[in-house]
């Protein structure tokens, strides 16, 4: 993953998102929060962690999964499509 090395620092920074989420979700257990506000905390997670996914996809698949120059029209390719439904399913 040589091509993530340009967005290192935003991956990193959505990583030191999701620990502090994650230490949250512990807290709560720890203070003996309600379910509800645990269970929203650890939806919190999920959701980070999705568009973690998400990025981290969408740029292998524009990297590996397709060759950039025999695409004609990027914005009404396949590529394009797939990255949308990857988006809408990580939402």
């Amino acid at each position: 993953m040589s091509h993530t090395v340009q967005e290192k620092q935003k991956l990193l920074n959505r990583i030191r998102r999701i620990k502090g989420q994650v230490e949250a979700v512990e807290r709560a257990l720890e203070e003996e929060h309600g379910c509800s506000d645990v269970l929203q905390r650890i939806t919190s997670c999920r959701g980070a962690i999705n568009g973690l996914l998400a990025v981290v996809l969408e740029d292998h698949i524009r990297n590996h999964l397709v060759d950039a120059e025999s695409v004609d029209d990027p914005d009404d390719s396949a590529t394009e499509q797939l990255i949308e439904v990857v988006h809408s399913y990580f939402k």
